[in-house]
């Protein structure tokens, strides 16, 4: 365990198990308003996705990702069906996340708006709790994502494309608080860990989101990442694959216009895995 609530919130969730806890009208009155709340945000209208402005939760991510967002909102694939119920579950997760810590006895300080101030410009965005001096993040994942992203701060910070790591360096400035990490739960089975922020230099992450922010305002588009040459049992196969960098961005095909989702070519699989090809040499163009 990395966190000395862990301990706390295991002996709950074990007598909760055996039948032997009771929760209090105040912690299950709270977790229902988070919900009620939760509910009207996604579900209750005027909630416009596609309105662009730099805050904590985005100032992570690729600027290249964040000027389509600002320019050409409307070429983004469309959200899938699931999106909206995605965002609830993580909601409901984080709403009896809370309700569980505070029966457990563990005291935090709860969500806060906070605004980091960057001299011209700001980034305001609200943070999820703060236990014992620390900004921590709740997030609920999948169960790939809970085994091998948030492994450790290492692997998350090697591939934050959704920039978490940034998320909670702007928080614990903005609130004068200490980094602290992030609770995870997976949304596969309920498993949840604490993996601290060890090694995260604040100082640096808010002069990276300052020159996002610089990069946002000047608006001129560059590609964050290169299309990576593909290989087949070690060896090159002459196409150029996606960067990973890439493969979550929701405006890969029109930054890409070459970009084509195909079985891996060289594979002999009988379900070959798909392969977002930039490239294609010539001996494998039209099949």
């Amino acid at each position: 365990m990395k966190h000395p609530a862990e301990l706390a919130l295991h002996q709950y969730l074990e007598h909760a198990t055996r039948g032997n806890t009771s929760m209090s009208p105040e912690t299950i009155k709270q977790i229902g308003d988070d919900v009620m709340a939760a509910a009207q945000r996604q579900f209750g209208g005027g909630n416009k996705r596609d309105k662009f402005t730099l805050r904590m939760s985005n100032v992570g991510r690729p600027t290249c990702q964040l000027w389509y967002e600002k320019n050409k909102p409307e070429v983004a694939i469309p959200l899938p069906t699931t999106f909206v119920m995605n965002m609830m579950i993580g909601d409901i997760v984080e709403a009896v996340f809370k309700g569980i810590l505070t029966e457990a006895g563990v005291s935090y300080e709860d969500t806060d708006k906070v605004s980091l101030d960057l001299g011209d410009d700001s980034v305001s965005g609200s943070y999820d709790l703060i236990i014992d001096g620390a900004v921590d993040d709740i997030k609920s994942a999948s169960d790939w994502s809970y085994r091998n992203k948030f492994e450790s701060y290492d692997s998350l910070a090697s591939g934050d494309g959704f920039g978490y790591v940034a998320q909670l360096a702007g928080y614990a400035k903005a609130s004068g608080k200490k980094a602290g990490g992030w609770w995870v739960v997976n949304k596969a089975n309920g498993q949840f860990k604490y993996v601290p922020a060890t090694g995260l230099d604040i100082d640096k992450e808010v002069s990276q989101i300052k020159d996002t922010v610089q990069t946002v305002k000047e608006n001129k588009f560059e590609r964050c990442f290169e299309p990576v040459p593909e290989t087949f049992r070690g060896k090159p196969t002459g196409n150029k694959v996606l960067n990973d960098g890439c493969k979550f961005c929701s405006y890969r095909f029109d930054c890409w216009d070459s970009l084509t989702e195909l079985p891996a070519v060289k594979s002999q699989a009988k379900n070959p895995p798909t392969v977002a090809y930039v490239e294609l040499a010539k001996e494998y163009m039209n099949g």
